[in-house]
């Protein structure tokens, strides 16, 4: 498959009752400088693979990128320093070999809208398409597990650590790129655990 061939559309690749464990799912995170989205720079890309019901630890992609934008502030947080050894690609390098890898895959991740918007302002920078590819917020499938009733209350913002103390998943890798990919995505499988207890369930229930 060439680099940018899953950039086009199949319109109808959604208009199936297209299983969960069928689709294979890419679950990504991003370490960055800050959280602003034209200053601020991606430090590290994680990412799995998730396809019937397994996570592919083997099949798995982490990548740091070559910068020099750096804040000790949240380096604390993520522990990516600057002197950090390891060997880097440009930005651009790095966004060739992640696309590769992410391909047309149903992307997830724990509030989505950050690491997709970080991802697509780096592509903007370095004159790519922006990503077309279709994706799922653990933050917002989390809230069709809970019960609706005035005597529980929801809160509006589930953090990942909320999810991983909810689902008792281990948070030794928290706050890299990978294991915060790896958290998400044991989430996700008893996230469709859950909503299977329910109903039945199919990929596009996922995207209502």
């Amino acid at each position: 498959m060439g680099l940018f061939n899953f950039w086009k559309k199949d319109e109808n690749l959604f208009d199936a009752a297209i299983s969960v464990e069928e689709t294979r799912f890419v679950v990504l995170d991003t370490e960055t400088t800050g959280f602003d989205y034209e200053t601020d720079r991606i430090l590290c890309i994680g990412a799995l693979v998730l396809q019937n019901g397994i996570i592919s630890i083997q099949d798995s992609f982490e990548i740091y990128i070559e910068q020099d934008h750096y804040d000790k502030a949240t380096a604390q947080i993520h522990g990516i320093l600057k002197a950090f050894v390891v060997q880097r690609p440009t930005e651009l390098e790095a966004l060739q070999q992640f696309l590769s890898f992410l391909g047309d895959s149903v992307i997830i991740a724990h509030h989505t809208i950050f690491d997709v918007t970080m991802i697509n302002k780096a592509l903007e920078r370095n004159g790519l398409p922006l990503l077309t590819n279709k994706r799922l917020d653990t933050a917002i499938l989390y809230k069709k597990t809970l019960i609706k009733s005035h005597l529980f209350e929801r809160k509006d913002h589930y953090t990942l650590d909320d999810l991983a103390d909810k689902f008792d998943i281990s948070k030794k890798d928290r706050h890299t790129a990978l294991g915060d990919a790896y958290i998400t995505a044991i989430a996700f499988l008893k996230i469709v655990k859950k909503l299977k207890e329910k109903k039945a369930i199919n990929l596009n229930y996922l995207f209502k």
